[in-house]
Formats: C-alpha cells, sequence, structure tokens
C-alpha cells in the first residue's frame, strides 16, 4: 500500500508535481480561466472570484494556520499541513467550523508558502497536506506556489471530494496521495446534514478518478444513527469500485456547532455502532488501518 508515496520518502522517485513540473505554468492558466467563472467544485457558482468570494466563501486564499500535524494517519506523520478557511460544505456538525464557515486567517505570498515548505522538507516533514476547510476552492492558489517549490514531498489532498470534473483533471498531475472524507452513502442525508445537492454521485465519481490517478486513503467519521444509510452503502461502494484503497474507519465524532439542532447526532457514537462498521468492514475484506 502507498508504495509510490514511500517510494519518494526514499528519494528513489520524485513527488508528482516535480515530474510535471514543466507544465505547471499551464495548469496555472486553465485554473486562472476556472477562478473568473468558478467551478472547481459541483456547486459551479459561476463567480469571478477576483471580485467577490464564491459560495465557498473564499475570495483569495487564506491561510487559517500551518503547522507540523501528528494527529494524521500513522504513515503520514509528521504532516506539514496547510489549513484553508473557507468550505464547500455546510456541515451542521463541522469539527473546524470556526474556520470552515468564516472568514479566518492570512493570505500568504506563494513565494513565502513554498519556501515555508522547503524549510518543513528540510526539517523532516513526511508530505504536504493540503487541507481546510476545504482545498478545492484554493487549487489556483496551490499551484502557484508548487510552480515556485522544489520540495520532492508528496502532496496530499485532504478533500471532502465534491470537486468538478476540471478539478479532478488539473489534480492528476501534481496529487500523489487522496486523502478523502467520505461522509454520506446517500443523497439525503448530505444534503440535509451538509447542504449539498447530487452528493452521491459526485464524490463516487471522483473516488474513482483519484483512484486511478493516485494512491488513496479514505477516511469514513460515523455518525450516530446513520450506520445503514450511510456507512454500510460507503464500505461496500468501497470494497466494489476501489477495493485497493486504504479506509480509516473513524470514532471520534462528538456533537459540535449546529449538531445540538439535530436530534438523531445530537450525541457520540455507541461502542456498538463502531463495532458493527468495523466489523462489517473486516467482511468486505477493506484494507482497515490499524
Amino acid at each position: 500500500m502507498l508504495e509510490k508515496y514511500f517510494a519518494i520518502l526514499e528519494g528513489e522517485e520524485k513527488s508528482k508535481y516535480l515530474q510535471n513540473k514543466e507544465k505547471i505554468p499551464l495548469l496555472i492558466r486553465k485554473a486562472e480561466e476556472i477562478f473568473q467563472n468558478c467551478h472547481f467544485c459541483e456547486h459551479r457558482c459561476g463567480v469571478n472570484r477576483y471580485e467577490r468570494a464564491g459560495k465557498c466563501r473564499v475570495k483569495q486564499a487564506s491561510i487559517a494556520s500551518h503547522f507540523f500535524h501528528y494527529g494524521e494517519e500513522s504513515m503520514l506523520i509528521p504532516s506539514y499541513t496547510i489549513f484553508f478557511s473557507g468550505c464547500t460544505f455546510y456541515c451542521v456538525y463541522c469539527q473546524n467550523w470556526d474556520i470552515s464557515q468564516y472568514h479566518a486567517g492570512i493570505y500568504i505570498e506563494p513565494e513565502k508558502m513554498a519556501f515555508m515548505i522547503e524549510k518543513a522538507w528540510e526539517r523532516g516533514a513526511r508530505n504536504v497536506n493540503w487541507v481546510g476547510g476545504e482545498p478545492t476552492p484554493n487549487l489556483l492558489y496551490i499551484l502557484q506556489v508548487l510552480e515556485k517549490c522544489s520540495a520532492n514531498l508528496p502532496q496530499i489532498w485532504n478533500s471532502n471530494m465534491y470537486c468538478s470534473v476540471e478539478t479532478m483533471d488539473l489534480l492528476k498531475e501534481i496529487i500523489d496521495v487522496y486523502l478523502t472524507d467520505f461522509k454520506y452513502g446517500n443523497n439525503k442525508c448530505a444534503e440535509r446534514l451538509s447542504k449539498v445537492k447530487n452528493y452521491w454521485e459526485i464524490v463516487t465519481r471522483n473516488h474513482k478518478i483519484a483512484y486511478n490517478q493516485g494512491e488513496m486513503i479514505i477516511r469514513h467519521l460515523i455518525l450516530p444513527n446513520h450506520v445503514e444509510c450511510c456507512s454500510k452503502p460507503i464500505l461496500e461502494w468501497i470494497s466494489e469500485n476501489v477495493p485497493e484503497a486504504m479506509v480509516n474507519i473513524m470514532d471520534q465524532y462528538y456533537p459540535t456547532y449546529k449538531a445540538m439542532e439535530y436530534e438523531e447526532i445530537n450525541r457520540r457514537i455507541k461502542m456498538a455502532e463502531y463495532d458493527e462498521v468495523y466489523d462489517y468492514a473486516k467482511e468486505l475484506g477493506i484494507n482497515i488501518i490499524k
């Protein structure tokens, strides 16, 4: 698992963005066109983001924080994690609501961010982890940073995967590992709890694309009372469509932000719920991260 990721860490292979360095100026031009009629995500709000923020509440990239993260999956740490503010989702239980739902942080010049990535590489970072909030609205900025960067670090796309196909086409040239957040097993739950439409069709499509473009770790956060409607359909889909993906079954849900207004998720999950999901994943032959 993650053979190419480890090959980059060992210096046996270049990260994808370095392999495609000569393509980045063209990728930037394509991203600039999307930025002016924004469709980085499947909201496709069409906003000229040089003039105002899109539905994601993002105009120009705003960095809420960046640091060595030791709370990620073991093979990823220490991860140089760059948190953007703003998000394409409106999750009522968002644990990062202070940066995802509101403007937070500052703009850092791409040259400066590239320099900080290179310093992180020298200090032992194992990857660059683009997250948020959500990285999708910030793809133009990410490309501008990578154009200035020379650190041979795997690039991690830590995303809800509500990206447009145009975004996925750009990502194939720069992303080594997709660290995805697969939330819902149907559209009804996604629309109720994250305020997005056509979730299942879009996110399953993008997981298939990503699976063919790079290596993949899927995170699934178990929600209380959502084992049958969400957790099990997701695991079934993974086993049938992206069987080699690594899966992190997460039990750390807690009610925060607006979750108290939704009775079915106004508690932590029960151990029985976690055991049921975990055991079902084992039955399906899922590559569970221990």
